[in-house]
């Protein structure tokens, strides 16, 4: 299993980011290209970005590069980055199949030959983005998820962003379904005020209980809140053991009928168990280990 609990921006300019990013375990790290570094920086941070990819050991995390729309360098990006191998990268602005069949192919080129397929993440992050989100997570097996950014989105709206977020609700409740359609994952978007912990905890359960399965993550400090708010807590590990153990029951009793606590337990039920199960051993959580 793949974790995307938490997706951590690293700036593509600061070197002293870029070789420390695997000590702050967030699960996938974002080296990146776009929004961080000027467009004067832009060259040399490529090749920092590069070096980093090629020589720094980022442990667990998954090791990604957000590169630049293609009219902004992103073509430069693609060329020097995908040699390096990095897990994926991740398309900003991307909001239309076209538009990534594209990019990917350019990274289909730029792959050495033997080098395991760089996946993709698409950022949605206009309305275009948000009405073809099922189009763009089906359009190749190499998207590895969606993920929502509601910065450029509500810009393009004329929303106004606010606390809670009423005013993107309807995106991200699209941007779930079309992932969950799909069969791959959904990345919410970040939390801006990261000063603002108790407002990062509930905007993280809440996307959490919208179904997405992780979070991008603009400061190393909101790590350990997002990976609390996408894992399974003890109460969660136990109710799930209960309905997998009362589903084991109900077949050799040859039960038609499986009930636990005096409720009807169907598949939508056993799946989300299996699923938190599933998720708790990735994370080698027991029950003593939860909170």
């Amino acid at each position: 299993m793949d974790l995307l609990r938490t997706l951590l921006f690293l700036p593509g300019n600061n070197p002293g980011m870029l070789q420390n990013g695997g000590v702050f375990g967030a699960d996938v790290v974002i080296l990146d290209l776009e929004d961080a570094v000027s467009p004067q920086e832009k060259d040399a941070a490529r090749r920092l970005v590069s070096h980093a990819l090629r020589t720094v050991n980022y442990g667990n995390s998954s090791k990604t590069v957000r590169i630049n729309p293609r009219d902004c360098g992103g073509d430069l990006d693609i060329a020097a980055i995908v040699p390096c191998e990095p897990d994926a990268l991740i398309l900003p602005k991307i909001d239309s199949v076209k538009m990534l069949r594209d990019i990917i192919a350019l990274i289909e080129r730029a792959e050495r030959q033997g080098q395991k397929p760089v996946r993709v993440i698409p950022l949605l992050e206009t309305p275009l983005s948000v009405i073809y989100a099922y189009d763009i997570a089906t359009a190749s097996p190499r998207v590895w998820a969606i993920s929502f950014g509601a910065e450029d989105y509500t810009a393009a709206l004329g929303a106004v962003r606010s606390r809670t977020g009423e005013e993107i609700l309807s995106a991200r409740t699209t941007i779930v379904n079309a992932a969950a359609a799909a069969g791959i994952d959904s990345i919410d978007t970040p939390f801006t005020d990261t000063q603002d912990e108790s407002g990062l905890e509930l905007d993280s359960l809440f996307a959490r209980r919208l179904g997405f399965k992780g979070k991008l993550a603009i400061n190393p400090r909101q790590i350990d809140i997002i990976h609390q708010a996408f894992s399974p807590t003890s109460a969660d590990i136990h109710w799930a053991r209960r309905v997998v153990d009362a589903l084991e029951q109900a077949k050799k009793q040859g039960a038609g009928v499986i009930a636990l606590d005096g409720k009807m337990i169907d598949a939508p039920i056993v799946l989300r168990a299996e699923r938190t199960l599933a998720l708790a051993a990735c994370l080698n959580l027991s029950l003593e280990e939860t909170v």
